[in-house]
């Protein structure tokens, strides 16, 4: 039988915190208490049924609470949210809390069953899915105003009431994970597991796909060398490599999905049922009921997103690409001017200024990216998405969209336009170094020196040898909540894309891009690894099965790049010398091999399992369980109803022997018939 949440107290006498919430200083003491009311009350009440304790620092203040929760309440939760853990008998399931004796593991006093991600994601989950009922404002706030199926913390964040909410570090199981991740130099692969159970299978994954890649590009990297030590400028030799390129960019994405599938279903995310998504935070609209789950949630129409989307939304993009396409522009005549400069010239000077516009126009572009990027959450985030995929599924479209534009057409039309392929090779060059570059400086150099001097400023050392076992609970907090917040691995991933750009679609003209791509990432893996270790606050475990719709993008890509190739291939002297007389029918012919490619690629594709063997026959046996299951639950069912039916059949028999003439038992017996 399940579990309801009010079974059982929730009581528990061993309070482990593990979600800090922080509030405004000078937060009236009605908020806070109707706050923290809400966060205890019981489920059938509204609330959450969590257990929360102030943390009362030096000076008086209680504006930081610790959230927690029972060991039972975490179990429930577990099941709510659709955990799936291992069985007894080695296959992966669905946690129940019925069931729970049949999971590997388990035991009643054995409160690891769940790792501290793991709950603390249970937690996140709860506080998000706090909505008003009855509420009109925010007690001692009248102008927070409130409506029902509002998000209480979307409100509270954006009327400044509420400041964050992060996990906790576990100093003793970081220490562990730095050691073994990045705490010394070592050629070999990611504790990836360990990385799962700390930070969330979305950043293990982030890690494993990042790994993989590196991998993948070593093969690209070892003929890329000789190409350049040995035909730097004999672009006829070129085509046998672009050949390859094009091999390599398929197979590459389509072993990832066997790898992922491998790794997912290992930690149980691969069965993780998502169709029935809970509206994000910060979705809003009238309180109604879901037509398919029968929950109250809000509601807002389809046609006022579609109208947002597309009457606004659109143009705006449409406006932010004519303005790339301008800058652009403005970059070729600083090429120009560069390049009569050096004829006029002609000394090492000169030679530099060559490669100052590309400098120039790779960090404006960095900067547009990252203004265009805060330009495109406020869309998206008023575009008013109901789940949290549809909005990341708006949000990355609208980002590549432009990156994608800002960042490679000056190379494609350097190179279908100018015919210029020298010029191609030093621009692809210091595009891609000088990005890496920043990148490396803005996502890891910059905020760890942020951070040293924010330790210093609080005149601790942070999870340092001597003190992490050293410090207190109250001292752990006010370093946390000064940390960086970790906004998730779409600025990653999205490195990542640029990155497989640069290498795959004019890989031919500078065959270097796989080696210093390698390099960045060997650096780019200790760099990130020390951010989330050390720079920024723990991020809350988010669940996931893939890499989501970044794999279409890095495909999209690949196509993209056997049409640049083929078109390099067919410009190239040496295929040139082939159709002396007629170019229509170079033309022709470029057209029909890309077609034949495609078509070999996608038939590759299709091939090429996206899951293998073992992995199908597992996910197969489950399904078959369910519908057994349930053919077993429906044949229960039909035989207590024929039991039942007879039963009253004969007491209707029964009654009618006896003489039984009232209207009740009439009514009965008709009933029964």
């Amino acid at each position: 039988m399940k579990e309801s949440w009010s079974s059982f107290d929730t009581f528990e006498p061993s309070f482990r915190p593990l979600v800090v919430i922080e509030l405004a200083k000078g937060t009236k003491e009605e908020t806070r208490e109707w706050l923290t009311k809400r966060i205890v009350d019981k489920k059938a009440n509204g609330g959450a049924q969590l257990l929360v304790k102030p943390l009362v620092t030096e000076n008086g203040d209680q504006n930081i609470y610790l959230v927690g929760a029972s060991h039972f309440r975490l179990l429930l939760g577990a099941e709510s949210v659709g955990l799936v853990k291992e069985c007894n008998d080695n296959s992966m399931r669905t946690f129940t809390y019925s069931s729970r004796k049949t999971f590997k593991g388990f035991a009643d006093d054995n409160h690891n069953f769940l790792t501290m991600a793991e709950c603390q994601y249970i937690i996140k989950h709860e506080l998000e899915n706090l909505r008003a009922k009855d509420e009109k404002i925010i007690p001692g706030y009248p102008q927070a105003k409130l409506y029902p199926g509002k998000s209480i913390v979307r409100r509270l964040l954006t009327n400044g009431i509420l400041v964050q909410i992060f996990p906790l570090h576990d100093r003793e199981e970081l220490k562990k994970l730095r050691h073994t991740w990045y705490g010394r130099v070592k050629i070999g692969y990611q504790p990836l597991d360990e990385i799962r159970c700390y930070f969330g299978e979305t950043i293990a994954l982030y890690f494993g796909f990042l790994e993989y890649f590196t991998f993948a590009l070593i093969p690209m990297a070892v003929i890329g060398i000789p190409y350049y030590v040995f035909a730097w400028e004999d672009y006829d030799k070129y085509v046998m490599f672009a050949a390859f390129n094009l091999l390599w960019s398929t197979v590459i994405l389509e072993v990832w999905k066997r790898f992922c599938a491998v790794m997912t279903y290992r930690w149980g995310t691969l069965l993780m049922k998502r169709q029935f998504e809970e509206p994000r935070p910060g979705f809003h609209g009238v309180l109604g009921i879901n037509p398919v789950t029968g929950r109250e949630e809000p509601v807002y129409s389809s046609i006022k997103r579609q109208i947002r989307i597309y009457l606004v939304s659109l143009p705006f993009v449409c406006l932010c690409l004519y303005f790339s396409l301008y800058v652009m522009m403005i970059y070729f005549d600083l090429e120009q001017w560069a390049l009569d400069y050096h004829k006029e010239n002609e000394s090492n000077f000169s030679s530099l200024m060559l490669f100052v516009p590309s400098i120039i126009y790779a960090v404006v572009i960095e900067i547009m990216n990252r203004i265009y990027r805060y330009a495109a959450e406020f869309l998206t985030s008023w575009e008013n998405h109901r789940l949290e995929s549809s909005y990341q599924n708006h949000l990355i479209l609208k980002v590549l969209v432009f990156n994608f534009l800002n960042c490679f057409a000056s190379l494609f039309y350097i190179a279908f336009v100018l015919f210029d392929m020298k010029l191609l090779r030093q621009s692809l060059a210091t595009l891609l170094i000088t990005s890496q570059i920043l990148n490396q400086f803005a996502e890891a150099f910059l905020p760890y020196w942020l951070q040293k001097r924010h330790k210093k400023r609080m005149k601790k050392k942070m999870y340092s040898q001597k003190t992490d076992t050293g410090l207190s609970l109250v001292e752990q907090v006010n370093l946390e909540k000064g940390m960086g917040t970790y906004f998730g691995t779409f600025d990653d991933y999205l490195e990542l894309f640029l990155q497989f750009g640069y290498v795959s679609l004019f890989s031919c003209v500078y065959p270097l891009a796989a080696v210093f791509a390698v390099l960045n990432n060997v650096t780019e893996i200790y760099s990130d690894a020390l951010k989330m270790c050390r720079v920024y606050k723990r991020p809350f475990a988010e669940p996931t099965a893939s890499i989501g719709v970044w794999q279409l993008a890095f495909e999209t890509m690949s196509v993209i790049s056997v049409v640049t190739n083929c078109i390099l291939i067919g410009m190239s002297p040496q295929v040139n010398a082939l159709f002396p007389d007629s170019k229509m029918d170079l033309i022709l012919t470029v057209a029909l091999v890309e077609h034949m490619l495609l078509a070999m690629k996608f038939v590759m594709a299709f091939v090429i399992p996206d899951k293998p063997r073992d992995i199908q026959i597992k996910l197969a046996r489950l399904e078959f369980e369910s519908l057994e299951a349930l053919k077993q639950q429906m044949l229960f069912g039909h035989c207590i109803l024929l039991v039942l039916k007879t039963l009253t059949n004969r007491i209707c028999l029964w009654l009618h022997y006896h003489d039984a003439d009232c209207a009740s038992t009439q009514l009965v017996c008709q009933s029964s018939l």
